[in-house]
């Protein structure tokens, strides 16, 4: 949906397993920066990865995305609560560049209209700066 390509740095914030980050990788030849507050998630995606040998493209860095920079990113992932993609409006809007893409599962932003939208799948994919209601 998002059209990732190796040109592309894919931000998975709450990353889990690593799925994501490994995905945009080996599919899509992007670079990949997970951000996850779990230790245990954090810990086995490490070591997926660098199992993998993905670790001179992927990455994940443990902390609160809320504190971390996301303005390197083209491309930013999240399946996270509607409150939660609330309070990250500002902060995406405040540090990405136009044409920064964000791809939602499930939880919709509200305010904002999406490029486009897999109403039965739940995945909704928005760009920075495409006008007042993005």
């Amino acid at each position: 949906m998002a059209k990732v390509n190796s040109k592309d740095i894919v931000y998975d914030l709450g990353s889990g397993d690593g799925r994501i980050l490994i995905t945009a990788v080996r599919e899509f030849g992007a670079r990949s920066v997970g951000i996850e507050a779990d230790p245990l998630r954090l810990i086995f995606s490490r070591i997926l990865i660098k199992l993998l040998r993905l670790g001179n493209q992927a990455k994940v860095i443990w902390g609160n995305f809320y504190n971390k920079k996301l303005s390197e990113a083209t491309v930013i992932t999240v399946f996270l609560f509607d409150s939660t993609n609330a309070r990250l409006k500002e902060k995406f809007e405040r540090e990405l560049k136009p044409g920064t893409r964000i791809v939602s599962y499930y939880w919709p932003f509200e305010g904002w209209s999406p490029v486009v939208a897999d109403e039965e799948e739940e995945v909704y994919l928005y760009q920075i700066g495409r006008g007042p209601d993005q």
